[in-house]
């Protein structure tokens, strides 16, 4: 479980998932493996007990461009806190079934960034 602050998901968007998968895993050597439940969204893990994400089919199982998922202890304060300093929310709150809760937004530069919290604890 990723401790609040901390990188939790990166997520890539690809037009071609096969391509895609070829080219993470021929420079990095990742490996892909397929979620029931989530069909057509491959997850990796950078290395050996590396952080890991997901691709996704670009604007439909994932935004436009790369997000990085960052862990929350609480998703409600946290979009708050990110309107509160200016920030904005694009999406905002939804479910992941079984797992938790993300929203989507971006920081006072422009740079978009997720949220998340997770059902454990």
């Amino acid at each position: 479980m990723a401790a609040h602050g901390e990188y939790n998901h990166i997520e890539i968007p690809f037009d071609d998932a096969e391509r895609a998968k070829r080219f993470y895993g021929g420079v990095f050597g990742w490996q892909f493996s397929e979620t029931p439940g989530f069909e057509g969204y491959p997850l990796y893990t950078a290395g050996p007990g590396g952080l890991g994400g997901g691709l996704g089919k670009r604007g439909e199982m994932a935004g436009q461009t790369v997000r990085n998922y960052i862990s929350v202890d609480d998703i409600d304060a946290a979009i708050a806190k990110v309107k509160e300093l200016g920030g904005t929310i694009t999406e905002g709150r939804s479910e992941i079934p079984g797992m938790g809760w993300f929203a989507v937004g971006t920081d006072t530069e422009g740079n978009v960034l997720a949220l998340y919290k997770g059902n454990e604890g």
